[in-house]
C-alpha cells in the first residue's frame, strides 16, 4: 500500500451510522426500524392477527349459522356475538360441527332476531365469553394472535469508496482519515437512496445457484390479491380519498399514520386547505404547505411524507408499525480496506446483506391508484 491511514487494517461496522442516515432521511426508508437479524437468506416472520375478533357465517337458517372449522374454535357455548352493523346481541346456544345455534340475548333496540339473520350469513363480531366460577383448562377462549407466515429475501449491497493519490495530495481537503470518512458518508447516503427504492419497488427473489437474491418492497407485498386499494379514476387527491383509504386500513385493524405520496401530490393536498389558513399581521412567514392532516375517522393526525420516488399517480395510506429492516446475521453493512497492490490511492469497500419486513402489509397499507397527475391537478387548481 502506497498510502497509510489510521484505520488501514480495521474493518468498521457501519450499520449504526447507516441507521442514523436512514432515520434522518425524509423518505419512505425512514419508516424501517432495526429488527432482529435474519438467520437465513429467506427471512421469514409470523404475521399478526391485527383485525378485531370475528367469525364469518357462510349461511344462516332459522338461527343456525354455518362457520368454517377455523372460526368454530374461536367460540364457546355462551359466547356473545353481534351481527356486523346491528346492535342486537346473540348468544351461542349450541355447537355441532360447523353449525352454531344462536339465540337472541338482547335486542338493544334492534328488530333483528336469530330467525331473521340474512340467509347469506355475514360477519359476527365476538363480544365476550362470560365464564362461570371454578373453570378448568380448556374452558377459555382460544385466541390465535398469529395468522400466518410470510417472508422476504436478503439482498447484497456493495459500495466502493475510492480516494486517489492526487486527491490526497491536495491539502485543502484535510487528512486521509477525514477524506475517507467524508467519502464513506457520501457512499452511505447513496446506499440509503438505493434502499429507499428497493423498499418501494423491489421484487422478491430467493437466492439460488446462479440467481442473485433480491429483497421485495412495498409494491411486492401490498398490492395484488387481497390488498387494500382505492381507485381514484383520475380524480384529484383530496381528503375524501385519504379518508376512504384510512377507513379501509382501520377496518382491517391497522392504524393509519402516514400519507406517502410524491412531492407534487403533497402540494395538491396542501392546496385543499389554502382557504382555511389564517395569516396574522404579526406573522413573518406565509405558506400553504400542510404536513399533518387530521384523520376524520378517529381524529388522529396523518403525517404527509413527500417522497420523490413514489409514482405521481399513486398515494399510500400506511401504518408503518409492521415495517422492519433485518441484517443477515454477521453481514451488517461494514467497510474494509480493498486497496490492490500498487494502486495510486486508497480503496475501501462497504459491503452488507439485508432485507425488509412488511408484516401484514395487505392490512396495514392501502394504495390510492389512478390519481390525476400533480401537474394536471395543480394547473386546474391554479386556474380555479
Amino acid at each position: 500500500m502506497l498510502y497509510t491511514y489510521s484505520f488501514a487494517n480495521v474493518r468498521r461496522d457501519l450499520s449504526d451510522i447507516l441507521s442514523t442516515v436512514i432515520r434522518d432521511e425524509p423518505r419512505f426508508i425512514s419508516n424501517f426500524r432495526r429488527t432482529a437479524d435474519a438467520t437465513s437468506q429467506k427471512h421469514e416472520w409470523l404475521e399478526d392477527q391485527i383485525s378485531g375478533r370475528a367469525v364469518t357465517a357462510t349461511a344462516a337458517d332459522e338461527g343456525v349459522i354455518t362457520l368454517s372449522a377455523a372460526d368454530v374454535v374461536k367460540i364457546r357455548v355462551g359466547t356473545l356475538l353481534t351481527f356486523d352493523g346491528d346492535p342486537a346481541l346473540f348468544a351461542v346456544a349450541a355447537i355441532s360441527g360447523t353449525s352454531v345455534t344462536l339465540t337472541l340475548a338482547a335486542a338493544n333496540g334492534s328488530s333483528l332476531t336469530a330467525a331473521t339473520i340474512p340467509a347469506a350469513g355475514g360477519v359476527f363480531k365476538i363480544v365476550s365469553t362470560p365464564m362461570e366460577e371454578a373453570t378448568v383448562n380448556g374452558d377459555g377462549e382460544e385466541n390465535y394472535a398469529l395468522s400466518g407466515v410470510n417472508y422476504n429475501c436478503t439482498q447484497i449491497f456493495r459500495k466502493e469508496i475510492v480516494l486517489s493519490g492526487s486527491a490526497m495530495a491536495v491539502g485543502v481537503y484535510g487528512s486521509a482519515d477525514n477524506q475517507l470518512n467524508r467519502q464513506t458518508a457520501v457512499a452511505l447516503a447513496d446506499l440509503s437512496r438505493d434502499l429507499n427504492r428497493v423498499a418501494l419497488f423491489g421484487r422478491r427473489v430467493v437466492a439460488e445457484n446462479g440467481v442473485r437474491g433480491e429483497a421485495g418492497g412495498l409494491y411486492a407485498f401490498a398490492t395484488g390479491s387481497g390488498a387494500l386499494e382505492v381507485a381514484a379514476s383520475g380524480a384529484v387527491l383530496d381528503s375524501y380519498l385519504v379518508n376512504d383509504a384510512a377507513q379501509l386500513v382501520m377496518a382491517e385493524g391497522g392504524e393509519p399514520m402516514q400519507i406517502l405520496c410524491s412531492p407534487g401530490q403533497a402540494r395538491v393536498l396542501s392546496c385543499e386547505y389554502k382557504d382555511r389558513l389564517q395569516v396574522l399581521r404579526s406573522d413573518d412567514r406565509r405558506g400553504a404547505y400542510v404536513a399533518t392532516i387530521v384523520n376524520e375517522i378517529n381524529g388522529r393526525g396523518l403525517t404527509v411524507m413527500a417522497d420523490p420516488d413514489v409514482p405521481d399517480t399513486d398515494a399510500w395510506l400506511i401504518d408503518p408499525s409492521g415495517f422492519g429492516l433485518a441484517n443477515l446475521r454477521g453481514r451488517a453493512i461494514s467497510d474494509a480496506d480493498s486497496t490492490p497492490k500498487g494502486f495510486d490511492g486508497i480503496r475501501r469497500t462497504a459491503l452488507g446483506e439485508l432485507t425488509f419486513e412488511f408484516k401484514n402489509a395487505k392490512q396495514r397499507c392501502c394504495r390510492v391508484k389512478g390519481l390525476a397527475s400533480s401537474a394536471t391537478a395543480l394547473a386546474g387548481l391554479r386556474a380555479a
